[in-house]
């Protein structure tokens, strides 16, 4: 595997390794960690994607190898008030059928329409405006690795003009077992891309809504 393929690397590290004949995971097996590690662009998270990218093909960097980092937000249910300075994203009192209602695309407000109803009645919860754009259902409160925290909301949807942005929806038990039914969607950080849901199954996806409202707070 080339070292340019590896996710996560970014230009300089990548430069930096090539001018020293590194391009390849071989060229890189049994090399010192430390060694790397005062190369421009190679910091600890570099390494433990390098390390991570061996030790697929059986390989290992050499000397004292960073161990992973847990970058996992910590996230509990219900808001505390507490929400980082520089968040601007927050619940506003704008009516979310009036947003839907107010699209300037036409197939969007045909779909915002029928994600409405899915969550309403999926959830239970009263819809609430997050930001100008996000529908948000539930309450949940995330802690970053780094200390950095806020009030989220645990499920919700975006309407936007392209693709339907769906949120809360990954990380639960059966997650990755219901997402493989779904249909055509892509997935981002804590996000799933539909282009329009007459790509995906609706039953599957109410299932979805109402497994990962049901359980624990997921990323969000």
């Amino acid at each position: 595997m080339n070292i340019a393929d590896i996710p996560g690397i970014a230009a300089p590290a990548k430069r930096a390794l090539a001018d020293k004949g590194y391009s390849t995971l071989q060229d890189l097996a049994g090399t010192s960690a430390q060694e790397l590690g005062e190369l421009h662009g190679v910091g600890p998270r570099v390494l433990e994607r390098l390390q991570a990218a061996l030790e697929k093909e059986d390989l290992s960097l050499s000397g004292d190898v960073p161990e992973p980092t847990d970058r996992t937000p910590t996230i509990t249910k219900g808001h505390t008030g507490v929400t980082a300075s520089d968040v601007k994203t927050r619940p506003t009192d704008r009516s979310p059928e009036q947003f839907i209602e107010e699209l300037e695309w036409p197939r969007r407000v045909e779909h915002g329409r029928e994600l409405l109803a899915l969550f309403n009645q999926v959830t239970g919860a009263e819809p609430v405006m997050w930001g100008p754009t996000m529908i948000g259902y539930g309450e949940v409160h995330y802690v970053s690795p780094a200390g950095r925290e806020g009030d989220w909301f645990q499920l919700g949807f975006s309407p936007r003009k392209a693709s339907l942005s769906l949120y809360g929806l990954q990380g639960a038990p059966r997650s990755e077992e219901l997402l493989a039914k779904l249909g055509k969607h892509k997935r981002g950080a804590g996000c799933v891309y539909v282009n329009k849901l007459e790509d995906i199954d609706m039953d599957v996806l109410a299932e979805l809504v109402q497994h990962a409202w049901e359980s624990d707070a997921q990323d969000c």
